[in-house]
């Protein structure tokens, strides 16, 4: 191989941590107000790994009573804090809470119901 060849190394993967998920200062979150169907729920986040091409998120959401709606991610998230009821549209009605998994498909239609300030640790694949 000649110097003026040039491979492009990947990114090197982000070192491994821990956070405290119920600690972690969150950022406020756009929430689509036709999405709101009751209440005044308000949106935090913090996204804490994304793969490089965007196909892989993990992170922090929260969001305070009210009721919304939402088509889902491939989703797998862990309820930290707090509890919802989640009605998939042609599916199942799940109640979560602290120390729920949860696993939503991509495309899925819910309507949340947060009856707590809910707070999850998530891993969604698009």
């Amino acid at each position: 191989m000649s110097t003026s060849d040039h491979s492009t190394a990947p990114a090197p993967a982000p070192a491994s941590f821990s956070v405290s998920v119920a600690d972690v200062e969150l950022e406020a979150d756009d929430l689509d107000p036709e999405q709101i169907v009751s209440g005044e729920p308000v949106v935090t986040g913090k996204v804490l790994w994304e793969s490089a091409d965007g196909k892989q998120v993990r992170g922090i959401w929260q969001i305070t009573p009210g009721v919304v709606t939402d088509v889902e991610a491939n989703e797998l998230f862990v309820v930290v804090s707090g509890r919802a009821t989640v009605e998939v549209e042609g599916g199942e009605t799940l109640e979560v809470g602290a120390g729920s998994a949860c696993v939503l498909r991509e495309g899925d239609r819910t309507t949340w119901t947060v009856h707590e300030t809910l707070r999850k640790a998530y891993h969604i694949s698009y």
